[in-house]
């Protein structure tokens, strides 16, 4: 009878530098992210927090999804952040990037309206309504609304890619960071998870592929007006 066949150490030894190149190759990205990003970024918790963030010209915040129309736990928690950068000067406007790719949902108008009644006024607020995704919300927020700076706010697990993004798309970006682990834990970390794959993505948007976002323009005059509009 044949004996079994085992592989050879020289294949073994392939095998696992395979393996290791692959493993490598998997967490480039984030390392990308969180280099590229330390020393631009903080956590909106604690007393004085707004003290460590840096004055930007607005606020982007970032959609995070409506639930019967109203602004999502988390998405809510960025709004609450922005309205304190906005209260506290840190920003003269805060410019609302979300999904509007159907009539019936409508992110950037629901996140105007949570905000009014956090005391910010219309003025002072710019609608982007085709922030698809964090690539393009920064891409358009320099090329179509003419940003120079700006403080991006969201969850901290994501605070390090949409900053590095937004820093490759031409702009001076910080980054201000919700900790939802501490209110949504089970949610976060699967939206943690998750952030192995979209850097992935994110890397080769703005690394490899240089993508346009899906809607590249007209021009926006809109910000320029915000951040000369009197604050009341």
């Amino acid at each position: 009878m044949w004996g079994k066949v085992h592989p050879s150490r020289k294949t073994l030894r392939r095998a696992y530098h395979g393996l290791v190149l692959l493993s490598v190759l998997a967490l480039a990205p984030m390392t990308w992210a969180w280099l590229s990003s330390s020393g631009h970024r903080v956590m909106a918790e604690g007393a004085g927090w707004t003290a460590r963030v840096p004055p930007a010209e607005a606020a982007l915040v970032l959609g995070a999804g409506l639930y019967a129309g109203r602004p999502s736990p988390m998405l809510a928690r960025r709004l609450d952040i922005a309205a304190e950068l906005y209260h506290a000067g840190k920003v003269r406007a805060l410019l609302l990037s979300g999904d509007n790719s159907r009539k019936e949902y409508d992110e950037p108008t629901a996140m105007r309206d949570y905000l009014r009644a956090e005391g910010v006024p219309d003025a002072a607020m710019v609608l982007d309504y085709a922030g698809f995704d964090t690539w393009d919300s920064c891409v358009r927020a320099r090329q179509v609304f003419g940003a120079r700076s700006v403080t991006v706010v969201t969850q901290e697990f994501h605070v390090p890619r949409a900053v590095t993004l937004c820093r490759t798309a031409g702009l001076e970006a910080f980054g201000a960071g919700d900790d939802s682990s501490r209110r949504w834990a089970g949610t976060t970390y699967v939206y943690a998870a998750r952030e192995l794959f979209a850097t992935a993505k994110a890397f080769a948007d703005a690394k490899v592929l240089d993508a346009d976002p899906v809607f590249p323009g007209p021009r926006e005059t809109s910000l320029a007006r915000a951040l000369t509009a009197p604050r009341p």
